[in-house]
């Protein structure tokens, strides 16, 4: 796959790990994925780590704020969607339900930013590119994959994120439940779920998978490198092998081994 040097408008950008033990997290991910690391300061002993595959950034991850462990904030993966005016979509956020968490601001000599709360308590952010465009490899093993929302009210969703970004959402039947696929120009580009009881006191959120080559042998790295296994490998037809892990710091991601052909190991 070749480096990605712009990703489509209302896709899903970039994934970044806040996390409540920066070195434990960045060990965790360097030797599950086989990342690099390029450290870059942001304050004193803080640093905003780049991850990158083969010399290119694909995720970044941070050390949480003091303030925000004192709040109990968990350690928890973060995705952005590429907008061309974060400023205009953000007021156009707010006037769907959506809650700002953190005001539109520059990253200097990479763009612009806002953190939004959607109606239902999902968290996520809108990126527009100056700079720096995204995660710069896509389809291929150990880069973000697919985004997926868990939400309480599904109805609710749909309206507000293909309000917010044009998508059109499409009903795939699952076993006992309807998937819903989030699309651009006919392609999917997220998918979603409705949340049952079984789900107990998980807040609405959205999944990052990561794409890997064998579910199985990643999960027995996952647990070698201190992580937990969630979800144990399980199939999904006509999609791949999936599992839910969770980070030595407490965040939660996902792993897919697609069936698709879809997916490149270089």
């Amino acid at each position: 796959m070749a480096i990605v040097s712009a990703s489509p408008l209302n896709t899903f950008c970039w994934a970044e790990l806040c996390s409540n033990d920066w070195q434990a997290a960045k060990t965790f991910y360097l030797n599950l994925f086989d990342w690099t690391a390029v450290d870059q300061p942001i304050g004193e002993d803080f640093y905003y780590t780049l991850m990158q595959k083969q010399g290119v950034d694909v995720a970044a991850m941070y050390q949480m704020m003091p303030m925000q462990a004192e709040q109990g904030v968990p350690s928890h993966w973060l995705g952005y969607v590429a907008v061309d005016n974060v400023d205009a979509m953000a007021e156009k956020a707010i006037g769907l339900g959506a809650k700002v968490l953190c005001e539109p601001h520059d990253v200097p000599a990479a763009g612009r930013t806002v953190m939004l709360e959607e109606p239902g308590g999902a968290v996520f952010s809108l990126w527009q590119a100056n700079g720096h465009p995204g995660t710069q490899r896509k389809l291929e093993t150990n880069v973000p994959y697919w985004h997926e929302l868990a939400t309480k009210d599904a109805q609710q969703s749909r309206s507000f994120y293909c309000g917010l970004f044009g998508w059109q959402a499409e009903l795939k039947p699952m076993e006992g439940f309807d998937y819903t696929l989030f699309c651009v120009d006919g392609s999917p580009i997220a998918g979603m779920m409705q949340m049952t009881a079984e789900w107990g006191n998980i807040p609405p959120h959205w999944m990052i998978y990561f794409a890997v080559a064998n579910t199985d042998a990643m999960l027995t790295k996952v647990e070698q490198l201190g992580g937990q296994v969630c979800v144990p490998a399980t199939d999904i037809p006509e999609v791949g092998r999936f599992a839910v892990i969770t980070d030595p710091s407490g965040a939660v991601c996902s792993i897919l081994q697609s069936c698709m052909n879809d997916v490149c190991d270089d």
